[in-house]
């Protein structure tokens, strides 16, 4: 197996701090780095949508819902801040891919859901982005890639108990 860049920063540290036990380096890492190789390469099929990965998570979100969401649920569930979920949404709204519904007894919340537009450009683009991820992993066997799924899921329930996971 080729040496990927953190081993050489663990060997590195090993050679300045000997007793170091640097085996939570290799794990977080291997996460950080793979994670911005990832955020960079899975952005690559949404450009020529026009979209960024955080526009596509918001129309993902509304789609896979399947229900009116206000702005604050789906920062919820984009793990995004308020402020960048209303900056996003402006954007999609320009395009025609969101629509906003105000409350009925309370008009300074709004009810966001997919246009016929957005519905169409998601349920087109998902299986593109998914076939794109899919040849991402295909250097890891099918059930690595579902031992790593597992794995990662642990490690996220553990963090989200421990950090502060989700708002219901």
């Amino acid at each position: 197996m080729a040496e990927d860049i953190v081993a050489r920063v663990l060997r590195q540290w090993q050679q300045v701090h000997p007793g170091l036990d640097v085996t939570p380096m290799a794990v977080i890492g291997r996460l950080n780095r793979c994670a911005a190789l990832l955020q960079q390469a899975t952005d690559a099929p949404l450009v020529g949508e026009g979209l960024t990965r955080a526009e596509f998570d918001l129309l993902g979100t509304l789609r896979r819902t399947g229900r009116e969401l206000t702005p604050g649920q789906l920062a919820r569930e984009t793990f995004a801040s308020g402020a960048a979920v209303t900056k996003r949404l402006r954007v999609l709204e320009a395009r025609g891919l969101v629509g906003r519904r105000a409350d009925d007894r309370d008009r300074r919340v709004a009810h966001l859901s997919l246009t016929q537009a957005g519905t169409e450009l998601i349920d087109r683009l998902i299986p593109r982005q998914l076939e794109y991820e899919r040849a991402l992993l295909a250097g890891v066997g099918e059930g690595r890639r579902q031992e790593l799924a597992d794995t990662l899921a642990e490690l996220l329930v553990h963090l989200e108990g421990r950090l502060g996971g989700l708002q219901p």
